[in-house]
């Protein structure tokens, strides 16, 4: 297998009118999705060529997915831009990509030829595409050329110059990483997955192709049930859910309301989670309600095609911490100290580096963020072997589980984003009136700390900064100061601000 179509091609064969995908307001069979998505396909093979990105600004739902599968069909991949992003971010990826496509619905419209305003006839409405005429020639010559190295979706994520990075992930990490992770975990075509994740989030990637390539039922769970938690909880039910692959804060989120004593979902056979660490007593109210339920605790940044390590839950365990476990299958994980040596002893800590036909190409239009991050194998002397390096510390515990231990810069995991900090530091700074400021990050009370010296009160800079970034980038705690700490070598001094925090 050299694309990811061929999974959607072969569940469309044998499941042509199984309900594959359901919204809250519409469903799609598996053969409705496959017509669609090749309209779409053919509808741009006349529109733009292959081996390019497409943007896709669209709120997920069933069409959402079969543009996807669209723009793969034409040869190109695909990128969703969040419509819940704020405008200058949206403008950012735009310039990054340098796309020559945008493909919308009529609610987005006119957002998106706000963002393509150089070029508002790169607007295309998805459903005036997906009225085409199949053009089996068109795709079947594109499909021949198509290799399974070719890149299948970017994702971005935060950046540390200020600018967002886009994650070039291509066909093969997809099919390999999918094609191990549903048979270590036993996903079939009998299962219901419940997509929690945004679609620019890689979490939903697991979801989506975990669905088409089993057969799976994939429902998207409507964005606003998450501030609902019983409603959310009956939603699970009524669709007899089997499977959640959900972000850690969004599991919290029902535990936090204690929704679990309202109703439990007993449909549901697995829960695998990531994106944070797991709260203990989080945790604990998921294994009481759901005796019977296999948990799971997954690892792994974008850069690695979603994840490259996993834990199957002990509940007989009494470890506070739960480990990040052991290498997926096909996936090399290795633990590298500070003069990239290899670490196998038992509690020494060092970086977490991956390799494997998982990584990523690296970072689109951005050779010099690429580079760093993505750097030959120092263990390897001989021919060329890339590791990407995740910036994440961890140890091995007597039987050889990875436990995560922080991060060896200044990039944090918050609401199960990778995130930073120097990107919330440089919005803040390019505010007018702002001199100084600083941000930390608490890791046991998951609190983001915002520290500044400027004119604005903490209101008037919130609403600037919901302007400039996402809702999970802005601190939740804005502290306007008089001065900033600094180190004897006349730098801010994170520690002590770090330590003023905690204290509180």
């Amino acid at each position: 297998m050299k694309n990811v179509l061929q999974f959607l091609e072969t569940s469309a064969n044998k499941l042509p009118q199984k309900q594959a995908f359901v919204c809250s307001d519409t469903s799609c069979t598996y053969s409705q999705m496959l017509e669609k998505s090749k309209k779409l396909g053919s509808a741009l093979t006349k529109i733009t060529k292959p081996n390019k990105p497409i943007a896709v600004l669209m709120e997920k739902g069933c069409d959402t997915l079969a543009t996807f599968f669209g723009i793969v069909y034409s040869g190109c991949c695909y990128v969703l831009m969040n419509p819940a992003l704020p405008l200058d971010r949206l403008k950012k990826i735009k310039e990054i990509l340098q796309a020559e496509c945008v493909i919308t619905d009529s609610e987005h419209f006119e957002l998106a030829k706000e963002i393509f305003e150089d070029n508002t006839n790169a607007v295309h409405l998805s459903n005036e595409l997906m009225d085409s005429e199949i053009d089996d020639s068109a795709l079947s010559l594109i499909r021949q050329n198509m290799i399974d190295t070719d890149a299948l979706y970017i994702n971005f994520t935060s950046g540390s110059t200020g600018v967002p990075k886009g994650v070039i992930i291509n066909h093969r990490s997809v099919i390999d990483f999918i094609s191990i992770f549903t048979k270590t975990f036993d996903i079939t075509e009998n299962d219901v997955i419940a997509n929690q994740a945004p679609f620019d989030f890689d979490v939903s990637v697991k979801d989506i192709y975990s669905a088409i390539s089993t057969g799976a039922q994939l429902v998207l769970v409507p964005k606003n049930l998450f501030s609902e938690p019983t409603q959310l909880l009956d939603y699970l039910c009524d669709n007899n859910i089997t499977v959640m692959i959900w972000a850690v804060s969004a599991l919290c989120l029902i535990t936090t309301f204690h929704a679990l004593d309202y109703k439990t979902p007993k449909t549901v056979k697995k829960i695998l989670f990531s994106g944070e660490v797991m709260p203990a007593k989080h945790l604990s109210q998921w294994l009481e309600k759901l005796p019977d339920t296999t948990f799971v605790n997954l690892y792994g940044p974008t850069e690695i095609t979603c994840n490259c390590t996993y834990h199957i839950v002990d509940r007989n365990a009494e470890n506070a911490v739960l480990p990040i476990g052991k290498a997926f299958d096909n996936e090399r994980v290795l633990l590298l100290d500070e003069n990239n040596k290899q670490i196998t002893q038992k509690g020494q800590t060092g970086e977490i580096c991956v390799s494997g036909t998982c990584l990523s190409f690296g970072y689109f239009n951005s050779p010099e963020q690429t580079a760093k991050a993505f750097v030959q194998n120092p263990l390897n002397p001989y021919y060329p072997e890339i590791i990407y390096r995740t910036g994440d510390l961890g140890y091995y515990d007597e039987n050889g589980n990875i436990f995560f231990s922080g991060r060896k810069d200044f990039q944090i995991k918050h609401m199960g984003h990778r995130i930073e900090l120097e990107e919330i530091e440089k919005a803040i700074h390019d505010i007018d009136g702002i001199a100084r400021c600083c941000c930390i990050f608490d890791e046991n009370k998951s609190k983001l700390y915002g520290f500044y010296i400027g004119d604005y009160e903490k209101r008037e800079l919130y609403q600037i900064l919901k302007e400039k970034l996402p809702e999970f980038m802005i601190p939740g705690a804005l502290r306007k100061v008089e001065n900033l700490p600094l180190t004897k070598n006349g730098k801010i001094d994170r520690k002590a601000l770090k330590e003023s925090v905690v204290k509180k």
